[in-house]
Parts: structure tokens; sequence; C-alpha cells
């Protein structure tokens, strides 16, 4: 009977299926072994002589039924899928990733936890320390709004060599008083290796910023002295391969305690100062465990944005969100545009539903 015969023949296939893969899975092994002795040499995985050489030999002795173009392409795939099967043996296992460790990092700043299944946080401050009045005044009031982290430059990366630097040592002092006397926990950008002391003497939180983001130098210093919370954010034209690695250099000498900040990315669009790369935010989360934020007021630029950009992060996953406050943003000595006043701070956090505490999958605002 035909049925029978078919059955028979499906019966024999299927012994030769298995008896195919365990030859390709043997062959993956031995090519694997040859990729790792490469590597250890010094020696390029591919060689494009070799492949032809074994395509050529193939094809010589094809008993068919498959052409010469079938035998090459069938076996292009099976050269293909075991480089690719070396090259992922041999990647190195990187701290930042979730090879190395799967479970989300927490970062303690004080009693703020930062990451995991913990609630966003809110980073708010001006963007300059220009003046203790002015900063005494930001503090009392984003502290009355619940803010535990206080964000605020005392040295400042300037394009314009001319326009304000910020106050330096002065600046982190009026930042530690103002954080101290409210309650808060003080977040400051620090813009040379040779100031680690300083902030380590008055910053709970270390910003290591955008233009730094690739000073290897600075990220070896600040990961070898100390081991206080480090919020890194994204180079103005970082990769993100580009961005984790610098990471990488702050826990690899010894500092855990990493905080990812997509800013936003320079593009050709005028319209915006940056882009918000929120594709950034989800990527670096499910290849890393560090806890992932989103600077609102760089990506944008714009204070029309802040609210659909914060919610577009906070959608995505972020841990977090910073924003920038200001008593008069129109006096203010940088970044005039993207800074919210109280007024308009007290309605971002009631559009943004910050007002209220959001669980992990942000249900309570987003509906999803």
């Amino acid at each position: 009977m035909p049925e029978s015969k078919i059955t028979e023949l499906r019966g024999e296939i299927d012994k030769l299926n298995l008896e195919l893969l365990q030859t390709l899975s043997k062959r993956a092994s031995v090519a694997k072994e040859i990729g790792s002795l490469q590597t250890s040499a010094g020696v390029s995985t591919y060689d494009p002589m070799r492949e032809q050489e074994m395509l050529n030999a193939l094809v010589a002795t094809n008993p068919g039924p498959f052409d010469a173009g079938t035998i090459k392409s069938l076996f292009k795939a099976i050269f293909q899928a075991s480089m690719e099967t070396g090259k992922k043996a041999d990647k190195p296992k990187f701290l930042t990733s979730r090879a190395t460790k799967n479970e989300d990092t927490v970062v303690m700043v004080g009693d703020v936890a930062i990451g995991g299944k913990h609630s966003p946080v809110l980073v708010a401050g001006p963007c300059a320390i220009e003046s203790k009045e002015q900063v005494m005044m930001t503090a009392e009031f984003v502290a009355s709004r619940g803010v535990k982290l206080f964000r605020g430059g005392a040295y400042k990366p300037r394009t314009d060599p001319y326009s304000f630097q910020g106050l330096g040592e002065k600046g982190l002092q009026i930042g530690r008083e103002a954080c101290d006397k409210y309650g808060m926990k003080f977040v400051a950008e620090i813009m040379d290796a040779r100031d680690i002391d300083l902030f380590i003497e008055y910053v709970d939180v270390l910003q290591i910023g955008a233009r730094n983001s690739q000073n290897f130098t600075m990220l070896r210093t600040v990961g070898q002295k100390t081991t206080k919370p480090v919020l890194l954010k994204r180079g103005l034209s970082s990769k993100i391969e580009e961005w984790v690695m610098s990471a990488e250099y702050l826990l690899s000498e010894g500092n855990p305690n990493v905080i990812l900040c997509e800013r936003g990315i320079r593009t050709y669009e005028p319209y915006t100062r940056n882009t918000l790369d929120v594709s950034a935010v989800a990527l670096a989360k499910l290849e890393t465990h560090l806890p992932v934020m989103v600077d609102v007021t760089h990506s944008g630029g714009r204070r029309d944005l802040l609210v659909p950009l914060t919610k577009a992060g906070l959608a995505i996953g972020a841990d977090g969100i910073m924003i920038e406050v200001h008593p008069n943003p129109a006096v203010a000595l940088s970044d005039q545009k993207q800074q919210v006043d109280f007024e308009e701070f007290d309605n971002y956090l009631k559009d943004t539903g910050y007002h209220s505490k959001l669980s992990e999958k942000r249900f309570e605002v987003y509906g999803f």
C-alpha cells in the first residue's frame, strides 16, 4: 500500500534528519574549537580563502540531486551559523550584561531605591547653582512636592567659553547645605577627574555628563575612588554599545552603583534640542541590569514637550526622570528656555501622575 511505503520513507527521513543534526552539532563543536584557537592567536576567525576551498571541494564531489548553487547556499548557511556560534562563545561576559547578572540592580541613594520593581524616582532642581537664595528657594519648593533627589550644576560644561561656567566648590557647598536642610540627596555633575575628592565630600550622586561619557580617565578615576552612585548620561552621538561600555569602565574599576541616563542624541532634527531615543531605554534595560533614567529637559529642550516625553519614558520602563526647575527661568544663567518655574512644575506633576505612587507597570496613569 502506498500509505505504508510513505510511512516507511518518512521514518527513514526522520532517521536521516537526526544523523544530519548530530553531524552538524559535531561540526559546530570542531569549528568552535578552531575559532577559539584563532582568537587566542590573534587571528581572524573568518578566512574567505578557506571557505572558498571548502565550497569548491563540495561542488566537485557533489553526487546530486542538488545543483552547485544549492550546495553552495546550504553550506554557506552552515558556515555562517558556525561562525556566529563561535562569536557568541568568545564574547566577553561584561559586568553590565544580563548574561553576567540577570536580576535588576537596585541603586540605593540613602533610603531612595532606584531600579528593579521600585516606583520611578524624580530628580529635580536648577540647571546651574547660581546663588544661595536661588538654590534654597528651589530646594524648599521641590522638597515640599515630595522630591528626594535634588540636581544642581556647580561646574557647567558650556559651548561658549564666555558664558556662565558655574560657582565651582562654592556651588557644591550651597547644594550640600540645601539638601541637608530639606532632606534631599544631592546630584551634581563632575567635569574634571581632579575634582573627585570634592565631589566625594559634598555630593551623593556623581553625574558624568554627555560630554564626558567617553572620558575614560574620568570613568576610571570615579570607578576607583568611590562607590557612591554614578548617573552616567549617554554621549551626544554615542551608540548604545558605547554608552554601555562607558558604564563597564565604572563597574570594572569597582563601582557597581551605576545609573544610566538617556538624555537625547544629536540628529538632523532642528525642532528639538536633541532627539529622545526611547528605544535606547528599552534596549538598555533588556541588555543590562542597570537602572535607566530619562532626562526630559535636555532631550527635548522645550517646556511643552516635558509631559509627553516623561510619559513616553515611564511607559517604556524608565526607572526615573530628571527635570530642571528654576524660580524664574527667564533670568536663569543657563538653559532659560527649557527650565520650568514652580507653577509649571506643579502642573507637570499633575499631568504626568507623579503626584501619585506609580507601580512597576504604570497602570495608574497609562492604562496598559
